[in-house]
């Protein structure tokens, strides 16, 4: 193999895909290879196997299957200096833009026809842009947006009280006012006084939105009684040309 060749690891789990975006990369003379993940093998053992063949770029899938979520390898393998272009089946934006913000350098939708693929790694072989720059800038902005919005959400549910933590605990598990405090042992209107601090505190105005933003967050109520935040060596690019 000649040193001058772009050295690519195609990471699926569809084979078929992996293989035929290889075989099309290999007609561009691309030292092209396919990576496809192990369902017995650890993320760690999966980074790897893509190390293994040495590439200057990894075109990566998010949606690894039951292997979980590509993005785990992104910023491992950016932070190791290897390309990483997205190649994802995945409509979700924020998704994408959190890919970008953890190293990748492009997003390409899996939809896309080969040549439009292939025609990003031609721009990865000779040090070009590979997407618009107004088109990553969005990306990036609404993954920020949506990182403000959760982490607004955290502050939200770590402002509640053990005993609010509790009494929504309780409105999780289906139980109304009279049975929570009867469980509780205090007065139906110390329930409904710490429900309603609770309803104010995450911003919402009823017991039913509060649960569902609850399961929304995956939130679980503290366990310490403490608080009650419960949100649980670089390959080198080959010269131009």
């Amino acid at each position: 193999m000649s040193a001058s060749r772009l050295r690519v690891a195609v990471v699926d789990d569809h084979s078929l895909f992996a293989e035929s975006l290889a075989i099309a990369l290999r007609v561009r003379d691309i030292d092209a290879r396919t990576v496809i993940p192990d369902p017995s093998s650890t993320f760690a053992q999966l980074g790897r196997a893509i190390v293994k063949t040495q590439p200057h770029l990894v075109l990566l899938d998010l949606d690894l299957g039951v292997a979980g979520d590509g993005m785990r390898l992104v910023s491992g393998l950016a932070g190791g200096g290897i390309s990483v272009v997205i190649v994802t089946g995945s409509p979700d934006r924020v998704h994408q833009g959190e890919a970008l913000a953890h190293g990748a350098r492009a997003v390409i939708e899996k939809s896309a026809p080969f040549t439009e693929i292939v025609a990003a790694v031609e721009r990865v072989r000779n040090r070009l842009p590979i997407m618009p720059r107004k088109e990553r800038d969005q990306l990036l902005a609404d993954y920020r947006a949506a990182e403000e919005d959760s982490r607004d959400l955290r502050r939200r549910f770590a402002s509640l009280t053990r005993r609010e933590a509790e009494v929504l605990t309780q409105l999780m598990a289906g139980r109304q006012v009279t049975e929570i405090a009867r469980l509780r042992f205090v007065s139906e209107s110390t329930v409904r006084t710490q429900v309603k601090s609770v309803l104010a505190k995450l911003g919402v105005s009823s017991q039913l939105t509060a649960v569902g933003l609850a399961h929304q967050a995956r939130w679980q109520p503290p366990s310490d009684g403490t608080a009650a935040t419960g949100l649980g060596q670089r390959p080198a690019l080959p010269a131009a040309g």
